[in-house]
């Protein structure tokens, strides 16, 4: 009997203990806002009923790499990872089989998240159904395959270390630091890297070609950067994807309606308070202006198809369609975003805060190469904005470039 009794109290007992292993709802709540501010469904979900599944093809300048699966499956997914398992691979980059992670999986800047925070994530994706979904391997080229290379690169290239707040600074300021630089790895699209595919940190966020188009600067550029913007300009264009400046459009439209559209309001505001500190990071580019041949032929093509919406001055209609003069993303010395809307059209994004939609319509079919690069160098160049030359040579390689 009393052997009975004693079995009976370490089964309870254990029970016990696996109930307060189980992580809070409102620690999975919490879990649930981190992993949007990091929008890691963008990359890790390829089928939209399957989330979070993995699959997900993400071309770099040396192959293709597959998101993998994040789901809590115990042979597919995550599920037999331990918590120390999850943190090593979340903040160093390395595979509970000690294998490393390329860096298209963003561990540069996770590596500064707390430890809290990371098993907050992991507690959320937990919580979610798991789904049987194998990881594929790596396109990648010659020898870009071989992951023993990429200690090479981390001895080289990669900092381990929590974000360290500034006791100079606001609460804000450092809580906008956090996401910008940590979680929300913004410079994993708009810091230019070198040739081996690392951030050049002496140019931080100063923007960098990605999938087809320009992830532009968020430094304090004044003519391509977020100078004549306000915190609350950066506030609204990240809460709905729009505002009196401009739009979101391409992949910056996917993370706004995926992560910064969901986030709380105090951490937008964050985010803004922490860019629009950053002074310039580079000189902007010395500009020498189309000549009017050039310029005479594209305000042809404009006042015969975009004046209806954009009207003779440019100032169009801020929130539906986005006003021109003045806009950093359209002035870029890189006009690879430009180009896209200019080709494929543009949709306004929708979001809780901004429902209402605007569409441009695409042009590549009527439209020659010469006449998309007169009408993108005028409005480039018209009411007080300044960006360097478009080539019809430069149009025609975005065609084939289609993302």
């Amino acid at each position: 009997m009393r052997m009975i009794l004693a079995v009976v109290a370490l089964c309870s007992a254990v029970a016990s203990a696996a109930r307060a292993a189980e992580p809070s709802p409102e620690l999975i709540a919490y879990g649930k806002t981190l992993v949007e501010a990091g929008d890691c469904a963008g990359c890790h979900t390829a089928d939209p009923a399957k989330p979070f599944a993995g699959g997900k093809r993400i071309d770099t300048p040396f192959g293709a790499i597959y998101a993998p699966n994040l789901t809590p499956d115990r042979d597919t997914g995550i599920g037999a990872w331990t918590d120390a398992d999850f943190t090593r691979a979340v903040r160093t980059g390395i595979a509970p089989d000690g294998s490393n992670y390329y860096p298209a999986f963003p561990y540069p800047y996770f590596t500064r998240m707390t430890k809290d925070d990371t098993l907050a994530i992991r507690a959320y994706l937990g919580s979610l159904a798991p789904v049987a979904s194998r990881n594929k391997p790596p396109e990648l080229r010659w020898p870009f395959g071989y992951r023993g290379l990429m200690r090479i690169w981390n001895a080289m290239y990669f900092k381990p270390g929590l974000f360290e707040p500034d006791q100079s600074q606001s609460a804000a300021w450092n809580r906008g630091g956090y996401l910008v630089t940590g979680l929300g790895h913004c410079g994993a699209c708009h810091t230019p890297k070198n040739y081996f595919g690392a951030d050049k940190q002496a140019q931080a966020l100063s923007g960098n070609a990605v999938g087809g188009w320009f992830a532009p600067r968020l430094d304090g550029a004044a003519r391509t950067g977020l100078k004549s913007w306000s915190v609350e300009d950066i506030t609204e264009y990240l809460q709905s994807g729009r505002n009196a400046k401009s739009h979101a459009g391409g992949l910056m439209a996917e993370v706004v309606v995926n992560s910064t559209s969901k986030m709380s309001d105090a951490d937008a505001r964050a985010i803004a308070i922490y860019l629009k500190s950053l002074p310039s990071s580079r000189r902007e580019t010395i500009v020498t202006p189309p000549d009017d041949a050039e310029m005479k032929a594209g305000q042809a093509v404009y006042a015969k198809l975009c004046i209806a919406c954009h009207e003779a001055d440019g100032t169009g209609s801020p929130r539906i369609y986005p006003p021109l003069p003045g806009n950093a993303l359209l002035q870029s010395v890189n006009p690879s975003s430009a180009l896209r809307i200019m080709l494929d059209g543009a949709h306004t994004v929708t979001t809780p805060r901004a429902p209402n939609t605007g569409e441009m319509p695409p042009y590549a079919k009527q439209l020659s190469d010469d006449e998309i690069a007169a009408v993108t160098n005028y409005i480039r160049n018209s009411w007080g904005n300044a960006a360097p030359l478009v080539t019809p040579a430069q149009v025609a390689k975005a065609r084939k470039e289609e993302p």
